[in-house]
């Protein structure tokens, strides 16, 4: 097989040069490496990513516009493993996704184990994640090594090439930014040509990394605007939908009287309220986001 790895990334080029060293350990190397940038800036040296073999392309800014710019680059590739910047793999990730889908080619996307999630917290530091990491025996055994899930989670996710070409699947460029939500309706669009897994064998760490996210208020517009477009798209059950939109709100506003320091409650309950707001005036839409 052939494989790439595509990383999207947004002015946090310190840490994208991290996750691109700890990428040239992996066990089975990348055949390509991609990087979408909006501007130059985001890469940082781009001397040091042709030194390193990797690729860079052009795009607008936003995840599903970045993600849909490397979709474009790899028409040569049989899988691609989508990786946040902030994610760093186990070093034989690469190898085991390349083993389970030679193995079995009714699988379609594949997420891998997050051994931890920094962005439940504040965040990892980057010297804890690898040495958690290296803690973590990759042959540890496990009696469900595979399991059907409902979407891949966006941090790492590895998609077979053949079914996005046969149909010409993208990334939903209406959801804009963050594009949260965005590995769900990517998934429950795969899903129609075969299976979306869970491999213990494919182990990681999402540091969670909160410098260059969105703001409060914009996510919580998300939180409600998000799950109604992809209910209307039929990529999102109602009651997944409904639970969704309730759970994320009433944690905001619970934990809104004593916020996270790590996490803007308030914020988001403002975004919460405008895009209901918006719901009422039937102006609802995604891409209003974009307003705040």
């Amino acid at each position: 097989m052939k494989i790439a790895v595509g990383i999207s990334t947004a002015g946090r080029p310190g840490l994208l040069h991290k996750t691109l060293g700890q990428l040239e350990k992996q066990s089975r190397p990348a055949d390509r490496t991609i990087v979408s940038v909006a501007s130059i800036e985001d890469a940082g040296d781009g001397g040091a990513l042709a030194s390193r073999g990797v690729e860079m392309v052009a795009s607008a800014r936003g995840l599903t516009r970045q993600r849909n710019a490397i979709l474009d680059a790899v028409g040569d590739c049989d899988l691609v493993a989508f990786f946040d910047d902030d994610f760093i793999p186990a070093v034989s990730y690469i190898e085991a996704a390349e083993k389970l889908f030679s193995e079995r080619s009714e699988i379609m996307l594949s997420t891998g184990v997050v051994l931890a999630d920094g962005i439940c917290g504040p965040g990892l530091e980057y010297a804890d994640a690898l040495t958690l990491l290296e803690g973590c025996a990759d042959n540890a055994p496990d009696e469900t090594p595979l399991q059907r899930v409902y979407n891949g989670y966006g941090c790492n996710m590895v998609v077979r090439m053949r079914p996005i070409r046969e149909h010409s699947l993208r990334f939903d460029e209406n959801l804009p930014l963050y594009g949260w939500l965005e590995d769900v309706d990517f998934s429950r669009r795969l899903a129609a040509f075969g299976e979306i897994v869970r491999a213990r064998s494919m182990r990681g760490i999402h540091l969670g990394f909160k410098q260059g996210r969105q703001s409060g208020a914009r996510l919580g517009y998300s939180q409600i605007a998000n799950p109604l477009y992809l209910m209307r798209k039929k990529t999102m059950s109602h009651s997944r939908a409904l639970w969704l939109m309730s759970r994320n709100a009433g944690m905001n506003l619970v934990k809104g009287l004593c916020p996270e320091p790590f996490v803007d409650r308030r914020g988001r309950l403002v975004g919460n309220a405008r895009a209901l707001v918006d719901l009422a005036r039937r102006k609802l839409d995604p891409q209003r986001v974009l307003e705040i």
